[in-house]
């Protein structure tokens, strides 16, 4: 009889919700957070209590302690796995100059007024002069949402019911299902194919180039490569056609970098001959999410006028973000594709010694990390990371922070390549914290 009371006497030591969002902290933490988000974690610890998995007294501490950092659903993760540009973790890590301009940015700003006279001026004129002055061949810039609203508008403003001359070669699938012959048939523009799979010559486009194209399209194949019998057509050899010559160079390099001579960049570009050139802004530029067009001032000016642009027009933190990524020291995803083998070597010995000293069972291993977001297939990035049993993999991606890493022959690896030198004390601490 008293087995069967006691829960229902433990029930009832179950403080009520009000009293429980009187508590000073979780009063604090509504002002910070909102009440909605408060009044969920104390409603969750209530039911732990209620199950028998926390003692009721411990309610109001479970709630604070299951508190997110911030309003939004998105966590933090450290990015442990090799891949410097991960799809799913957002790809390009912002650098402290961008997200110091994006806190600036969150208030009233003057992303389209001109001070001086009180009237109305450009939208972000700053960040597209910045891009200009990076890119010397470009007469002018232009930013939207994405890289493929970038070729979307460009096909919209510049081929609409007119045809664009492409490779079959270069009819790719850009990831998550969605296909370059898709996305610009879509804006009414009709596809002209030419050369093979594998073979494309100057003459298969000089003979589709005629009074109903609208441009020829140049698309970087950016995650695959085709080797073997190959032949392609460079810009350089389009450029008397004419007809427009877009080059999609995806990645998002301005100037050429010497790790990855195969992956193209705006400036050589557009030296060569290309009369417009589409690239995303948060891959090798080390960005926020957008979509860059630079080139020709008269095309650049019509793709910014189109109606559609409107629609595709990013908001004043990504133009404070893309700004200071481009005028600002030097990124988080630029000191990663450099970092020194030897030092992150020395890091992973360190780690997995301070590890080993705190009961995990670590190891220092050499491994290869990869580029990633879609960019330079193929190129391979010697590195080290820390070698780990392979159910940390789990606890680690559930803990606090969320540290994501990959699974190799039975083993958690955390790649160290991706993982700012900064950020190794955190590091140690969630593992430690994922061994207890």
């Amino acid at each position: 009889m008293d087995q069967q009371a006691e829960p229902a006497d433990a029930r009832r030591r179950i403080a009520r919700t009000d009293v429980l969002l009187a508590d000073p902290r979780l009063v604090e933490a509504a002002g910070r957070l909102g009440r909605g988000v408060v009044k969920a974690a104390v409603v969750r610890a209530q039911h732990r209590a209620r199950v028998g998995e926390i003692a009721p007294e411990a309610v109001a501490d479970t709630a604070v302690e299951a508190l997110p950092p911030t309003a939004s659903g998105l966590r933090p993760v450290l990015n442990a796995t090799g891949v410097l540009l991960h799809t799913n973790l957002g790809r390009a890590p912002l650098s402290d100059a961008a997200r110091d301009a994006v806190a600036v940015a969150s208030g009233a700003t003057d992303v389209e007024l001109d001070l001086d006279t009180g009237r109305r001026a450009r939208r972000g004129r700053s960040a597209l002069a910045a891009l200009v002055e990076r890119v010397p061949p470009a007469e002018a810039a232009h930013v939207v949402n994405n890289g493929a609203a970038a070729l979307v508008l460009a096909a919209t403003a510049l081929a609409a019911d007119r045809e664009i001359v492409i490779s079959r070669g270069e009819m790719v699938e850009i990831g998550d299902g969605f296909r370059i012959p898709e996305l610009l048939a879509a804006t009414g523009a009709r596809l002209r194919e030419v050369g093979t799979t594998n073979r494309t010559t100057p003459d298969d486009y000089a003979a589709a180039v005629g009074d109903a194209t609208g441009f020829i399209l140049k698309v970087h194949p950016s995650n695959f490569r085709v080797t073997g019998f190959t032949r392609g057509a460079d810009v350089a050899e389009l450029t008397g056609l004419g007809v427009p010559v877009v080059a999609d160079i995806g990645s998002g390099l301005l100037a050429p970098e010497p790790l990855l001579p195969d992956e193209p960049d705006a400036a050589s570009m557009l030296r060569a001959g290309a009369h417009l050139v589409t690239a995303s802004g948060d891959k090798l530029l080390g960005g926020p999410q957008c979509g860059i067009v630079l080139g020709r001032d008269d095309l650049v000016r019509r793709l910014a006028r189109h109606p559609l642009a409107r629609a595709l027009r990013v908001g004043k933190m990504t133009l404070a973000a893309l700004e200071a990524t481009v005028r600002g020291p030097r990124t988080p995803t630029d000191a990663a594709l450099h970092a020194d083998v030897a030092s992150l070597r020395e890091r992973a010995e360190r780690l997995s010694a301070r590890l080993r000293d705190g009961g995990v069972d670590a190891r220092a291993v050499d491994g290869e990390a990869a580029v990633g977001g879609g960019g330079a297939p193929g190129v391979v990035l010697p590195s080290a990371a820390v070698a780990l049993p392979e159910p940390y993999a789990v606890r680690l991606r559930r803990g606090t922070p969320a540290v994501m890493g990959r699974v190799e022959d039975g083993r958690c690896l955390l790649d160290l390549r991706s993982v700012p030198p900064d950020q190794d004390d955190v590091l140690a601490g969630a593992v430690l914290a994922a061994g207890r």
